[in-house]
């Protein structure tokens, strides 16, 4: 199951979901602001980031900032800690699945999302031998108790 950590304010969170739901990709969204990130959680992220810190915490965030914090000199517990209490510094959306993880919103790696049987007849380019793709992603759901 798709997880997008999202904030009220944030438009690329609601390009994020409005593509989600365009695809019928369920998903399962969570408000950083409004619900608390498990340790779990914040530790999975942080392990799923190829280039560390940098991938899920803004630099420019005016907690950073202001306070001249410097997440690379914390410990795992401490950078957790700090991401629970100052949840703005997460870079948003953060959009995770079992296999994939991808921060931001970008029209063409968003595209991973979408199951691969339903890519693969996608790029299908004989129109007359592959049904319509847009059809077929319903078929699809219906067909895995998902619509």
């Amino acid at each position: 199951m798709i997880r997008i950590y999202t904030a009220p304010s944030c438009a690329s969170c609601r390009k994020v979901k409005n593509w989600l739901k365009e695809h019928h990709i369920p998903y399962v969204e969570k408000n950083i602001f409004s619900t608390l990130l498990r340790e779990d959680e914040l530790r999975g992220l942080l392990e799923r980031s190829e280039n560390g810190t940098d991938d899920i915490i803004s630099k420019r965030s005016k907690i950073i900032k202001e306070n001249n914090i410097d997440v690379e000199d914390m410990s795992i517990n401490e950078l957790i800690k700090f991401i629970q209490e100052n949840p703005s510094v997460l870079k948003r959306p953060i959009i995770i699945d079992e296999r994939r993880f991808q921060v931001g919103y970008n029209a063409e790696e968003i595209r991973a999302f979408i199951p691969r049987e339903l890519r693969r007849m996608q790029e299908c380019e004989n129109s007359d031998y592959c049904p319509q793709f847009t059809s077929l992603t319903k078929e699809y759901y219906k067909d895995k108790g998902r619509l």
